[in-house]
This record gives structure tokens, sequence and C-alpha cells, in this order.
């Protein structure tokens, strides 16, 4: 991979990613509402201790699906304690990604990459993977913060998807946040 330094964000942070205020700034259930219906399957990539989880499975509903990916087994275990028994708890699957990819082959019609991209050491190489996970009407919403972004390397990771194979499909607005809906193009 390209920078194997890039920093994760530790799951010693995760009650930050997590937290009431955050929710009331980017509410999961208006930002994913447009993108996500009953019965799809979807990836919540970087999902870290699943701040937009529980609101994807719900809006996938009883006969979706859901697939929360993170890097790191401690993100995974909070979104585990979470979820344990509610009505939620059979609707997601937990993985772990290996340090280089996501490893995942089933296909999913929606994908969130929020917050992530900038952590990846590799971005062309996430898109090439996702591109061969998007169903052909899939879609991958990816969302870079204000600080951590600048509008330069956003684009500049924009013309990686590009590159794999993903066009922009729409820049939804999500206050001073760096926003595509990528397309398999």
């Amino acid at each position: 991979m390209t920078d194997p330094h890039r920093a994760v964000c530790p799951a010693r942070h995760a009650g930050a990613l997590d937290s009431p205020i955050r929710r009331w700034l980017q509410s999961p259930q208006r930002l994913l509402a447009p993108h996500v219906r009953e019965g799809m399957t979807a990836l919540d990539f970087g999902c870290g201790p699943g701040f937009f989880t529980p609101d994807l499975a719900r809006l996938v509903g009883p006969s979706g699906r859901v697939i929360a990916a993170d890097l790191q087994a401690e993100m995974l275990e909070r979104l585990r304690a979470k979820l344990r028994g509610t009505p939620l708890e059979s609707r997601v699957t937990l993985h772990q990604c290996p340090p280089d990819r996501i490893g995942l082959t089933r296909q999913v019609d929606f994908a969130l990459a929020f917050y992530v991209l900038h952590e990846l050491p590799d971005a062309a190489a996430f898109f090439a993977e996702v591109r061969t996970l998007l169903t052909a009407e899939g879609r991958l919403l990816v969302v870079e913060p204000p600080l951590h972004v600048t509008k330069a390397a956003f684009e500049q990771t924009l013309r990686a998807a590009r590159d794999a194979g993903l066009l922009v499909a729409a820049r939804p607005r999500i206050p001073f946040n760096k926003v595509a809906l990528l397309r398999v193009g």
C-alpha cells in the first residue's frame, strides 16, 4: 500500500465518534434515507463503534442486510455490544477487514465510507475493490471531514474513484463536509 503510516482513529476515541452531539449534527436517518431502501444489502465501511450501522439496519428492514466492516476488532466489539439483544442484531454482520483491503465478496446495493478514506493507505485500491462489490445499480456515499481533508485532496480522491470505474452521480449536501455519491460507470 502507498502510505502504511496513515493514522487510524483509535478505538479509545470511539465515544467521540458516537456522541449525541454528533447524532444531532449528522443525523444518520436524515443522511442515509435518500439512498437506502428496504431489502438492500448495505456496507458500512469503517463503521467504528457503529454510529451509522443501527440506522442502516432500520432502513434495510427485516429483509435487508448490513455488513459493518472495520479494521479494528475493538470497534466491532463495541458495535456488537450496542446491537446485542435488539431486533437489529440479526440484520447486521460484523466483518473485520484485513489491513490492506475490505476482504468481502458479497455484492452490496449501497456502501458508506464516512470519514474514513483519508485514513486509508491506498484509496485507489479501496475504490477498485468496492467497485467489484457494488451491484450494477449500487451507490457509494463518500463523506470526508472539513478539517482533515482539503478540497484539492478530495478531488484527487474522486479522480482515484473515476480511475477505478466509479463516477460521481450526485453531490449531496452535508454542511461543511466533502461529499460525493458514486455509481458504477
